[in-house]
């Protein structure tokens, strides 16, 4: 059975308007083991069959990046949940521990003994622009192959 390719790509993620909000420019490039989950799947459907010094300019819809954005995931919350937080105002991040789960919600509304907050993803909901450079392809080693735990 042949192993999957290892892939380390530069990349540019902008908005709508093509300003650059995230970039390994000056920083790591990402790193991903086809087939492994490790980045979105509109990112792996867009380097595959790709080599070394290509570059790429990819528009990826929600359903391949982090999905719709989801009104069940937007709860109002008692405030002293938020105990020994001084001035809760919109845009704060909180993670939580929801049984065996950790999530971040984001604070979108305080209202009082209420407060309004939303677990979706950042990017929830939204169509990426990225631009990618493929640094390096390969066959995945047998240390990125074992899962990570």
């Amino acid at each position: 059975m042949q192993r999957p390719l290892a892939y380390v790509v530069h990349y540019r993620l902008k908005n709508h308007e093509g300003e650059v909000i995230d970039s390994s420019e000056g920083g790591e490039p990402l790193r991903f083991v086809a087939g492994s989950r490790q980045v979105i799947a509109g990112i792996e459907k867009a380097v595959e069959g790709r080599g070394p010094g290509d570059l790429l300019e990819v528009t990826i819809p929600p359903d391949l990046a982090y999905g719709e954005h989801d009104p069940a995931l937007v709860n109002t919350v008692p405030a002293s949940v938020f105990e020994g937080v001084d001035q809760l105002q919109p845009g704060m991040k909180f993670q939580t521990n929801t049984g065996e789960q950790t999530q971040v919600v984001k604070v979108i509304e305080v209202a009082g003994d209420t407060v309004v907050v939303d677990a979706n993803h950042p990017l929830a909901g939204l169509t990426l622009y990225f631009d990618l450079e493929i640094i390096e392809t390969r066959s995945a080693s047998d240390d990125e192959l074992q899962p990570n735990v």
